[in-house]
């Protein structure tokens, strides 16, 4: 439920575009590459097994938020803390959040065309690199909100934004967005018992929390083996790399976006929900 007349002209627009991006289904084009490339998927899936892609991530999620500094948002945004822009400039905050998304874009496509232009081998290195990019985006994103990972909860919130921005079908970004909602109530003070029943009637899964990683690790081995299948070829690799790692992190990055715009705008009663 929007509450209209507590949001400015510019919040209004900004409700309208996280509204449109949750009805947006995952593209047609990642769609059309896991038909026609199914034969290379499959063998890149029988090279990197879901387990290695579980541990992956496993290590990624602590990685990335290690890597996730501060001091840069809080010097442009001018606050003294970052908890600070939980109350701060909404379209500050937004421009701040554009500034890391394009920033991850050109690290991603460079870091995948490296690693594509020796084939195969690369991706054995490319594939953990783009998921801490990944993560890292979105635990950075969340800082110009005034969102640091520092609980379970937050922990939970960014491995579903994950999920939705990887999502390989309308049914699997429908039960992240699920999720998300349920982590934003218990965030707001819901109990942790809520939060569970809410995520199994989501479907989520019973394993694992809120979001099971089997689950998580499951989407991300056939998301990113069916982009990346003609990665696997050398020089044309290269190519692959680039375009599908500044593809992937542009996704990420707006599911970021939307999602800790949406949280920003409840933890300040401009909203109830979208």
């Amino acid at each position: 439920m929007v509450q209209a007349s507590c949001l400015t002209k510019y919040e209004k627009t900004q409700v309208g575009e996280i509204r449109k991006w949750k009805v947006e289904e995952p593209t047609v084009m990642s769609k059309a590459l896991g038909i026609i490339l199914s034969p290379v998927t499959w063998l890149v899936n029988k090279i990197i097994p879901e387990a290695a892609i579980r541990g992956v991530l496993d290590f990624s999620s602590s990685a990335a938020e290690w890597l996730t500094d501060t001091k840069d948002i809080v010097r442009d945004a001018g606050v003294s803390s970052i908890a600070d822009l939980k109350a701060h400039d909404f379209e500050k905050s937004d421009g701040l959040a554009n500034e890391v998304h394009n920033w991850a874009i050109g690290i991603g496509a460079a870091e995948g065309g490296a690693s594509g232009a020796v084939g195969l081998p690369g991706m054995a290195v490319d594939i953990p690199a783009i998921i801490v990019l990944a993560l890292r985006t979105i635990h950075k994103v969340g800082v110009c909100y005034g969102f640091e990972v520092q609980t379970k909860h937050d922990r939970e919130f960014v491995l579903a934004i994950l999920a939705a921005s990887g999502a390989n079908d309308m049914k699997e970004k429908i039960a992240a967005l699920s999720t998300l909602r349920a982590i934003e109530v218990a965030i707001t003070k819901e109990t942790w018992k809520a939060l569970a029943q809410k995520a199994t009637s989501s479907q989520m899964g019973k394993e694992a929390g809120v979001i099971g990683i089997k689950n998580l690790a499951k989407q991300l081995g056939i998301n990113l083996t069916k982009r990346k299948a003609l990665q696997a070829i050398p020089v044309i690799g290269a190519v692959v790399g680039a375009s599908v790692n500044g593809w992937y992190i542009k996704e990420v990055g707006w599911a970021a976006r939307r999602a800790f715009q949406e949280r920003w705008l409840i933890e300040n009663q401009k909203i109830s929900e979208i």
